[in-house]
């Protein structure tokens, strides 16, 4: 198992940009999967990044050119470089885990989210 905590949310005014840190308690090498998730209000929790254990990244069409994910296995952590910041981008950022196991179901932990705010 592997629990993830993370940091970097805050106010920022548009244009601006932030750095969201997951920071794993464990090594991460093996973690076939981590990803940013974000949540805004009344709306559904919508993936924004991924990155495999190989560093393969994914994006979201909406932060393509905007956001860059990274992974630091000797540090345990993600990490999602935000630039351009935009109002729409405001929600809470979760980081997500996934293991894969053979014959069972993906194992998956989640962090606590941390909270971004844009302004305009």
């Amino acid at each position: 198992q592997v629990q993830l905590v993370e940091s970097g949310g805050g106010l920022v005014q548009a244009g601006g940009s932030l750095r969201l840190s997951c920071l794993a308690s464990r090594n991460i090498f093996n973690i076939n999967n981590m990803g940013w998730y974000r949540q805004a209000p009344g709306k559904e929790r919508e993936l924004v990044a991924g990155i495999t254990s190989g560093g393969s990244p994914n994006y979201a069409d909406f932060v393509k050119g905007r956001f860059t994910i990274s992974r630091d296995n000797a540090k345990n952590t993600v990490y999602l470089q935000m630039n351009s910041l935009k109002p729409e981008d405001t929600a809470v950022y979760y980081c997500k885990a996934t293991i894969f196991r053979l014959g069972s179901d993906p194992y998956n932990s989640w962090g606590q989210g941390t909270q971004v705010t844009v302004s305009s």
